[in-house]
């Protein structure tokens, strides 16, 4: 019995000290969501303050033309979970992708995803690990660019669109974001005197069309980050919430278990003493 009881607090106190490092992952999950979305917002200005210039230097001239190809090849910017604990949230994403044909030039990011992939027999074109933290997210969208301007370079690829969770109304939801071409007739143009510019109309368009490329996928990596971690919180309280019925029901054994233990004691000592009375009596 004395056993049992041991055994018993024993598993208790782990299961306590399980439930101290889930609260932890809850805490820092929360944490780096909260920041990113503080992020996003700063990134969307960012871009809108692209889109404005841009709209404002082609009011007067023509629009750039736009590659055309016979043969379209797109290809696919898939951001997956990066640590564990997130639940389902690289198998929703991948399973969105489906016959995508720009599977077939598949830019991954997120370690876990690539994992599922090869199970599934899918290598991506190029793939890389997510930050551990959100402000590297601007440094690492660079290191994304340079991969993707190689094969557009290449000829590789003419469209490229993000694949991405978001997070809505405690709801994981994937989304599809168009990321290249830049679709430039739909961007709003301001009416009024043009700005005054030392390069190149179509130079300048250029340039301002690779920051506001780089804002895009500074955004979609954030949205993904932040998801990741709620995605996390979202398993961490469910892990919680198991933690906390299993000491409930731990304590309650412990409870009956230690019961036992005090009433087994209390009649070895009642039998022991009967045992001697009559042990004297009968000297």
């Amino acid at each position: 019995m004395t056993g049992r009881l041991a055994d018993i607090s024993a598993r208790l106190e782990g299961i306590r000290q399980l439930g101290t490092v889930v609260n932890a992952m809850t805490g820092m999950a929360a944490a780096r969501a909260r920041q990113a979305h503080q992020q996003i917002i700063s990134v969307d200005s960012y871009a809108a303050t692209f889109t404005a210039a841009m709209g404002q230097i082609m009011a007067p001239i023509a629009t750039p033309p736009v590659r055309q190809s016979a043969h379209p090849d797109p290809a696919l910017l898939v951001f997956c979970a990066e640590q564990g604990f997130a639940g389902a949230f690289s198998e929703r994403v991948i399973d969105a992708i489906g016959e995508d044909p720009g599977v077939r030039n598949l830019f991954l990011i997120g370690t876990r995803g690539k994992v599922i992939l090869a199970e599934r027999g899918i290598t991506p074109l190029w793939s890389a690990a997510m930050p551990s933290h959100s402000p590297g997210i601007p440094k690492f969208a660079d290191t994304i660019l340079r991969a993707i301007y190689q094969r557009i370079d290449a000829g590789g690829i003419d469209r490229l669109d993000a694949l991405y969770t978001t997070w809505q109304s405690g709801v994981p939801t994937v989304a599809r974001r168009r990321l290249f071409p830049i679709d430039l007739p739909s961007l709003p143009v301001r009416e009024g005197d043009a700005p005054l510019t030392n390069l190149p109309d179509l130079a300048l368009i250029s340039s301002l069309s690779a920051d506001y490329f780089h804002a895009l996928i500074c955004n979609v990596a954030l949205y993904a980050f932040a998801a990741e971690n709620e995605a996390r919180m979202a398993a961490m309280s469910s892990a919680q919430n198991q933690i906390e019925r299993e000491l409930t029901e731990l304590a309650a054994i412990e409870r009956r278990v230690r019961q036992e233990s005090i009433t087994a004691e209390i009649i070895e000592l009642a039998t022991g003493n009967r045992a001697s009375r009559e042990a004297a009596s009968r000297s």
